[in-house]
């Protein structure tokens, strides 16, 4: 597993970020197409939890196989993980399933298998160059008050150290509960999902974009280089 994944800078179009997926690709397909969303040109990045509570959890591979669209490993995806590799422990697929997870045992072993595997290999984090400077991309938060100091013990640390750091990354919602606006040094802003916001909430350069599009909510896209975010209308809601 690699921990963290560099991008060069987009020169031919445009990059966003979207929040928390769940399930719902045909949702988030509708609002790349409401902010004219080019395949040809532009790129997408994930901030995890793809997978899980929505019909189409399934479809996360062919997401992944688009040569456009990035993500990094939310809890979600950690949890099925952790439920696969620990198969004989029921307490450990219990939780995946009450989670959303069921989607994942309806598989034969060796489709499971193949849907853990490409989970298994998610960055924690991401690093994206705009022409203003780099953007970080993480599930949940960032656990130093320094983009390079997190990155470093990421690709340094190993067994539990570096497991707890990644589970910050994946599970922390310290920063908004705490209303924390100390920011993060050393990088422009970082992307975060996982706490669900009615409205993008910016914490100093720490930028939460769960808008809940998974759950009647809509999809936020923000755009990296000018870190405008673009709400999208969920159509399943559209005239209610």
């Amino acid at each position: 597993m690699t921990q963290v994944r560099r991008f060069t800078i987009n020169t031919a179009g445009r990059d966003f970020a979207v929040g928390d997926i769940h399930g719902h690709f045909t949702r988030l397909q509708a609002a790349l197409d409401a902010v004219g969303f080019n395949p040809a040109t532009d790129r997408l990045f994930s901030v995890g939890d793809m997978v899980d509570r929505g019909p189409e959890s399934t479809d996360v591979d062919v997401w992944l196989a688009k040569p456009w669209f990035f993500a990094v490993q939310g809890n979600h995806e950690q949890m099925a993980v952790d439920a696969h590799r620990l198969s004989h422990n029921g307490r450990a697929i219990y939780i995946h399933m009450i989670n959303g997870g069921a989607w994942l045992y309806g598989l034969s072993s060796a489709e499971q298998a193949f849907y853990v595997d490409l989970l298994t290999e998610l960055p924690i984090a991401i690093e994206v160059m705009t022409p203003i400077g780099p953007v970080g991309i993480v599930h949940a938060d960032c656990p130093f008050d320094d983009w390079a100091q997190m990155l470093g013990a990421l690709e340094r640390e190993q067994g539990a150290m570096q497991r707890s750091i990644q589970t910050i990354c994946q599970w922390s919602r310290s920063r908004i509960t705490s209303e924390n606006a100390t920011g993060v040094s050393g990088i422009r802003a970082v992307i975060v999902g996982h706490t669900v916001v009615l409205q993008p909430a910016v914490l100093g350069n720490v930028y939460h974009i769960d808008t809940g599009g998974w759950m009647g909510g809509h999809f936020t896209l923000i755009d990296l280089a000018t870190l405008e975010c673009m709400p999208t209308v969920n159509p399943e809601m559209r005239g209610r």
